[in-house]
């Protein structure tokens, strides 16, 4: 069955935004929980709404917290990311550009999807000149959908927008566990780890992806 989108998480996998989103969320938790490192911010964090990421970073490193400390995190987190991004210079990952280009050029649809809200999104793709039907088809947030990564929801909404009724012409491409096990759970013919940003192939490899590249234009191999 020929492949009719494909389906591209943001930050580390087609954005190159230096872990801006990371190193702050890093940021906002370590006032409240000093111990917690950076690399485990990105081990229980990555991929995910950031509300979200708290709770479960939180979580993996065995530190309890009230509901209105993890809101206070939360609120710290949205207005220093507003600080960040104010001179935050971002860039595509390498070849991303040319594989949008060349699957377009093929009527594959491009779809980006992310962890954030559709403020921050939109923002980055502000920064890079992107734009809606030229340089991809649709952008899904979390703030788009009731349930986030790993369900499947975000997927599912490009879908039907886009009127893909089989998940078995979709394929999933992210830089994080996450990424892999939302693709898995709506049904997508292949699921792509790239080692461009949150997890290394080894970690990558724990959530069964069908590949792992290191340069994300190797997505073209698999539709020749």
């Amino acid at each position: 069955m020929q492949i009719s989108m494909v389906v591209f998480d943001m930050a580390g996998t087609t954005v190159d935004e230096r872990n801006v989103v990371y190193h702050t969320l890093h940021k906002a938790i370590e006032k409240f929980c000093p111990t917690i490192s950076f690399e485990e911010v990105l081990l229980w964090g990555a991929g995910k709404e950031k509300l979200q990421a708290i709770r479960e970073t939180l979580i993996g490193t065995n530190n309890v917290m009230s509901e209105e400390n993890i809101q206070a995190i939360f609120q710290d987190f949205l207005q220093l990311l507003d600080l960040a991004y104010q001179n935050l210079m971002v860039i595509p990952t390498k070849n991303t550009e040319q594989l949008f280009k060349d699957l377009r050029a093929l009527n594959i649809q491009v779809v980006l999807n992310t962890g954030y809200n559709r403020a921050t999104a939109t923002n980055l793709i502000n920064k890079l000149n992107w734009h809606e039907g030229v340089h991809y088809d649709l952008l899904v947030t979390a703030s788009d959908v009731q349930k986030t990564r790993p369900a499947p929801d975000m997927i599912l909404l490009a879908m039907q927008t886009l009127n893909i009724k089989d998940a078995n012409m979709v394929i999933k491409v992210g830089d994080s566990t996450i990424d892999i096990e939302e693709g898995i759970n709506a049904g997508c013919k292949y699921n792509i780890g790239v080692t461009t940003g949150a997890h290394t192939k080894e970690q990558l490899s724990t959530a069964n992806p069908n590949f792992i590249f290191d340069n994300i234009y190797d997505v073209m191999s698999i539709l020749q």
